[in-house]
This record gives C-alpha cells, sequence and structure tokens, in this order.
C-alpha cells in the first residue's frame, strides 16, 4: 500500500530505467499481485490488480470500496473521527457491507452491550422484588 508523497509523480511513474519508477517497479520488478494507491490530500483511493504482467485499474463499487481478493475485504475510504481527528481514514468491510471496528470501536461496543444487559439485569431483578421475590437470595 503506497501512501503518495508531496513528489509530483513519484508513486504513479513508468520509468523502466533506473531510477524505476515505483510503479514501474511493483509491476513489473517485483510483480506485487494487489498495489493500493491512497492520497489522503484528494482523498483518493486507486487499487491495481496484476493481470497477464500488467497493472489493471479496479472500479470501486457503489459505495466506492474496492474489493481486495486476497484478503477477501473491501477497502474505502471513510470520513469519521479518530484519535481526536476528523478527517478521511482508510477502513475495511467485509463481504456484507460491515464496516471492520477498530480496537478502540470494538471495546466501546462491547461496553455499551454491557451496559444495556446491567440495566436489564437491574429492571428483572426490581420486577421480581416487587412481586415479594428476592432475586439476591440464595436457594441453596
Amino acid at each position: 500500500m503506497e501512501f503518495l508523497s508531496e513528489e509530483d509523480n513519484g508513486e504513479l511513474s513508468l520509468r523502466a530505467t533506473s531510477p524505476y519508477g515505483k510503479l514501474y517497479f511493483y509491476e513489473q520488478i517485483l510483480q506485487v499481485p494487489t498495489y493500493v494507491i491512497y492520497d489522503p490530500y484528494e482523498p483518493s483511493l486507486e487499487v491495481r490488480h496484476l493481470q497477464n504482467g500488467r497493472y489493471v485499474t479496479q472500479t470501486p463499487n457503489a459505495e466506492g470500496q474496492l474489493h481486495i481478493p486476497a484478503l477477501d475485504l473491501w477497502l474505502g475510504i471513510w470520513l469519521g473521527e479518530r484519535l481526536g481527528q476528523t478527517t478521511h481514514w482508510l477502513r475495511w468491510w467485509d463481504n456484507t457491507g460491515n464496516l471492520l471496528l477498530w480496537s478502540a470501536e470494538q471495546t466501546e461496543q462491547e461496553r455499551q452491550r454491557a451496559e444495556r444487559a446491567n440495566q436489564r439485569a437491574d429492571a428483572l431483578a426490581a420486577k421480581l422484588r416487587s412481586l415479594g421475590i428476592d432475586p439476591d437470595q440464595d436457594d441453596r
């Protein structure tokens, strides 16, 4: 995966003589099967797959995501907040369109799920008490 720098056409250079252009180097010398280019300043995302010795640029789906067959995931640009900064981020989606969560998002989701479960348990305990049943009594 290549994050574009400030150099003019450095990443997309097809220069076939030394010093080789990056695109040429990845396509012809290393033969990297999937080459991803992300420009955070635009923002734009491009995925190329090696087919018959040449890169073919993939067309994004309706959501602007690009499939990465080797991972069986979709890569796309997501506008949102992370680390206190709202900007465009690269994100992954599964084949059913579910956004794969960052660890902090997973932790927050689990915290909310546990809080809801505690609230349900507290409500059930209150209902049992209103019926004259002590849910904290040990029946052993």
